[in-house]
């Protein structure tokens, strides 16, 4: 699942990610989220996560808040990633009108377990489902790219405003540091191999940082857990929070 504007902006396309990565019946999935901006593909912003759940076995929440100061990435109203806008990103921060796209691709050379097992294609076809899409933003016009009304761009900042989904309270934070340490398996923050310093943008949590290694591949892979077919990530209690679907 991702938002992206590559059809109209070809070679300066921004996009935000939800991936799924291939997955070895049996054990854990996982699910990597990224950023990109102003057709920045070469300086890939990844990170990955373990699933406490079987995400095949049932509908779960998966959101993405984008404004113009931060972007998260939220799973069953969990926050599981927070992307704060700074200057020194510049067109790194995705910035132009996006649209939301689903797809099944073939990763396979890298997404499971470094290319190790391939997809099998007998098992085809491969299907998805998706259900209550909700989608809170600013119309455009698709051919302009230009909002369509000026009121209508106000209705919808203050519908988002109304979730709550923007606002990274302290109840969020502190449920978001606790899925980063059970699951968080990758952060290109901690990537000094393939990124000598880190982005601007990175929140370097020193504790966090102790547990991965030089690649940000987690030091230690912690004890795997059974896989919970029907579980969810636990819903962060907020007496701020309203219902957005």
């Amino acid at each position: 699942m991702q938002t992206s504007n590559g059809d109209v902006f070809e070679k300066s396309h921004d996009e935000l990610d939800f991936e799924f990565l291939g997955n070895i019946r049996g054990k854990e999935w996982r699910v990597q989220t990224n950023v990109y901006g102003n057709g920045s593909t070469s300086r890939g912003r990844e990170e990955r996560y373990y699933l406490p759940f079987d995400p095949t076995a049932d509908f779960h929440r998966y959101s993405i808040l984008w404004t113009a100061d931060n972007i998260i990435f939220y799973v069953d109203d969990t926050p599981i990633r927070e992307v704060r806008r700074s200057e020194a990103m510049g067109g790194d921060y995705p910035s132009k009108p996006m649209s939301l796209y689903a797809t099944i691709w073939d990763a396979s050379n890298w997404a499971t377990s470094g290319g190790r097992y391939k997809v099998n294609y007998k098992y085809a076809p491969f299907v998805t489902s998706f259900a209550d899409l909700t989608l809170l933003g600013c119309r455009l016009d698709p051919i302009q790219q230009v909002p369509t009304t000026r009121s209508g761009c106000a209705t919808a900042a203050a519908e988002i405003a109304a979730t709550g989904l923007a606002v990274m309270t302290p109840e969020k934070r502190r449920a978001m540091r606790a899925f980063r340490r059970q699951y968080m398996s990758y952060s290109v923050c901690y990537d000094r191999v393939r990124y000598p310093a880190p982005f601007p943008e990175c929140d370097i949590v020193e504790t966090e940082k102790k547990r991965f290694g030089e690649t940000g591949r987690l030091r230690f892979r912690r004890h795997r857990r059974r896989v919970r077919r029907g579980g969810r990530v636990p819903v962060v209690a907020d007496s701020n929070r309203q219902p957005q679907m």
